[in-house]
């Protein structure tokens, strides 16, 4: 996959560059933010070994995994990505999404998910883009319903988390033709947002 760069006024994604871990580091430093996620940055050696990864990653064309900055600071203050991206049946998931606590009941991931959803369906023509979270984690789950994904259903002991529990997956989706009536209730939710 070509190099993506989304932006708009307030945010822009771009792919994680090794330049990125101090900022990386600085951004992941609450621990609230890793509760639900599957990894934890902690240490300025966890942010390293997570731009590593992830660049790795990249270059074998499993991800994408982009640095989110406020476009007002231009300042790293999380990361999201592309990831199980599938050509032959065109559909990919939105995941492994993190913002620095400052950013949490802002318009930023709103804005992220809605560039990341424009591209995958108007540019790389996508049929599906699914995004899931753990049972446990209410904050995700409000948030992916506030965009506007349908719940497809509850996979159960699906995943094992960090501390070798089994998760219950909350699995949600978009597709390709729902997508026009979908962006349109999407550009008035940042509408309303901005208007905070």
């Amino acid at each position: 996959m070509k190099t993506i760069i989304l932006q708009n006024d307030l945010v822009l994604l771009r792919p994680i560059e090794l330049t990125d871990a101090q900022e990386i580091f600085e951004a992941g430093a609450d621990e609230r933010i890793w509760t639900h996620i599957s990894f934890t940055i902690e240490t300025k050696s966890d942010a390293e070994s997570f731009v590593n990864t992830a660049i790795t990653s990249m270059e074998k064309g499993e991800k994408v995994v982009f640095a989110i900055l406020d476009k007002l600071t231009n300042a790293v203050i999380g990361s999201t990505s592309y990831m199980d991206i599938n050509h032959t049946h065109k559909h990919l998931e939105i995941g492994s999404t993190w913002l620095t606590p400052n950013y949490w009941r802002t318009s930023i991931n709103t804005n992220c998910k809605f560039l990341l959803l424009e591209y995958a369906f108007e540019t790389l023509e996508f049929e599906r883009v699914q995004i899931k979270t753990d049972n446990l984690n209410v904050r995700s789950q409000d948030a992916i319903e506030r965009i506007g994904a349908t719940f497809e259903g509850q996979l159960r002991s699906h995943m094992k988390r960090k501390d070798g529990s089994m998760r219950d997956t909350m699995m949600y989706s978009f597709i390709r033709s729902e997508w026009p009536e979908k962006k349109l209730a999407l550009l008035e939710l940042l509408a309303q947002e901005e208007d905070r």
